[in-house]
């Protein structure tokens, strides 16, 4: 089942829709008061990221249900003029030779979403501090993305090199609850899904 499609933008009511439309899917499921809390809380950590993505292009938001499977979609079309910008805030960032702004699971996921938007390899040779664990998440996963970053790729990578990395994941709570995050393009639109099956 698909939920209705909420058109994003910078105004919190639009933002609030999300939860309205993750509730209606956890009630019309008859998802229990816990299942209906870890989908929310999935969606909150969304919508943390959300208005920083749309300063670059416009987006949409819907939820799927399959069974006991959920996804959440944020699909985001990038503006057509913000490349040089977004590209020059990335380029000052690490110009510390350390990307503060890659701090945190969801940091990192809005970042891949944010490279995707923009020439990724362009940008990457630029700022290849940026983009470490970005290449940790890479993956070839099957799916109709073209590219894509998944948190289950990051996490196994991390889990292998136990760095400050694997910390970050044991705290994140998007990390701890959703069974994978993909964020991939799809055309000219950069997609992030988080899945999670109770």
């Amino acid at each position: 089942m698909k939920s209705d499609v909420c058109t994003l933008s910078h105004d919190s009511a639009d933002l609030y829709r999300i939860l309205d439309e993750v509730e209606k899917t956890a009630q019309y499921n008859r998802l229990d008061k816990k299942e209906t809390g870890r989908l929310r809380l999935l969606a909150e950590e969304l919508i943390g990221m959300i208005p920083e993505l749309l300063e670059f292009g416009s987006g949409t938001f819907w939820t799927e249900s399959d069974g006991k499977t959920y996804e959440l979609h944020v699909s985001l079309t990038p503006a057509e003029t913000m490349n040089s910008e977004r590209r020059e805030k990335l380029l000052a960032v690490s110009s510390s030779g350390k990307n503060a702004a890659a701090v945190g699971i969801m940091n990192k996921i809005r970042i891949a979403a944010e490279l995707m938007m923009l020439d990724y390899a362009e940008v990457s040779a630029e700022i290849p501090l940026a983009c470490e664990f970005y290449n940790m998440g890479m993956t070839t996963m099957p799916m109709s993305l073209e590219n894509s970053w998944s948190l289950n790729a990051y996490r196994v990578q991390a889990k292998k090199e136990k760095t400050e990395a694997w910390d970050e994941l044991e705290k994140s709570i998007i990390a701890n609850i959703a069974d994978d995050v993909l964020v991939g393009i799809q055309g000219k639109r950069v997609d992030i899904i988080v899945k999670k099956t109770f």
